[in-house]
């Protein structure tokens, strides 16, 4: 199959190009930057096409695309700064991104009748209660502009495609650009302490795996709303923290505090983001291994 693939300079973007190339798939990788502008690994994304794309830019989608002729296109380009996206100043930059863009590409496949996946989050949702969400609840409620923009993608792609894909996520983390645990093993090697959310529970995705999962889904022809995150029971940032600090051997005291307490954010986190990934099953696919699992595996490709 051919692929054409957004965000490749992004986390997941990155190893879905790697995947495909690993699979014997043609992959077209692009984003903003002149040249691919991710870690130099000897990946696939720098050995494979590349093309500069600025998905809010009409005419350039539906050209670069329509030349390219994929069987599908995985977009994984996104405005994805949560608390940036809340000044004044950049929320219509961020919708042209989230919604205009996906809604460019949207309409590029509808023409070259070719598949559709869509990356979404758990933002969606308002985040409240403590029942996992289910991947075909429409009961929307976002709590910010990200999340807000991210449902008007999808939005977007599923009034305009019948052979889609909408994946939500939640908690990335991947060799490629910054995340959580890259951030919180820095500070660890210089504080003696830190202070992490113990009050928002989800569970964290690998790159690395999610990106298997979806060029299996590419694969196919079960179309529709999925949630994939890693496996291995739902936790809160705390408890993610303290499992790979544990893992990386760092000693750094870890404090638990409530959202409230912890302050920082200009924009409102959900509480609530379980995701319920039943559907993957049922409809056979292979669940993602736990992010236990996933955290080990990571640390030692990752060597911080």
């Amino acid at each position: 199959m051919k692929f054409f693939v957004t965000g490749v300079n992004g986390q997941l973007g990155h190893d879905v190009m790697n995947e495909l190339n690993k699979r014997g798939h043609q992959g077209i990788g692009s984003d903003m930057a002149d040249t691919y502008a991710g870690v130099a690994d000897g990946s696939a994304v720098t050995r494979m096409d590349y093309v500069k794309l600025d998905i809010t830019d009409k005419d350039a989608v539906s050209k670069v695309i329509e030349a390219v002729k994929p069987d599908a296109v995985i977009h994984c380009a996104a405005w994805t700064a949560v608390d940036m996206a809340e000044d004044d100043d950049k929320v219509e930059a961020v919708r042209k991104v989230n919604a205009g863009g996906t809604q460019n590409i949207a309409d590029t496949c509808k023409k070259l009748n070719c598949k559709m996946l869509y990356l979404s989050t758990d933002y969606v949702f308002d985040g409240q209660g403590t029942e996992p969400w289910k991947p075909d609840c429409k009961d929307y409620k976002p709590l910010n502009v990200y999340g807000q923009t991210k449902l008007e993608g999808e939005l977007a792609v599923a009034n305009t495609l019948e052979k889609y894909f909408i994946v939500r996520i939640a908690w990335v983390f991947g060799l490629n650009g910054k995340n959580f645990i890259k951030t919180m093993i820095n500070v660890g090697k210089t504080h003696d302490e830190v202070r992490v959310v113990n009050d928002q529970i989800g569970t964290p995705t690998y790159c690395f795996d999610l990106a298997r999962l979806l060029v299996d889904m590419c694969e196919t022809e079960k179309y529709g709303y999925y949630h994939a995150t890693n496996e291995g029971g739902y936790i809160s940032w705390y408890d993610f923290c303290c499992e790979f600090y544990r893992q990386y051997g760092l000693k750094t005291r870890v404090v638990p505090v409530s959202t409230e307490e912890y302050g920082l954010s200009k924009a409102a986190r959900p509480v609530n983001s379980r995701l319920d990934k039943s559907k993957l099953i049922e409809n056979g696919f292979e669940p993602l291994p736990t992010w236990q699992d996933a955290v080990r595996r990571y640390l030692e490709e990752a060597k911080l």
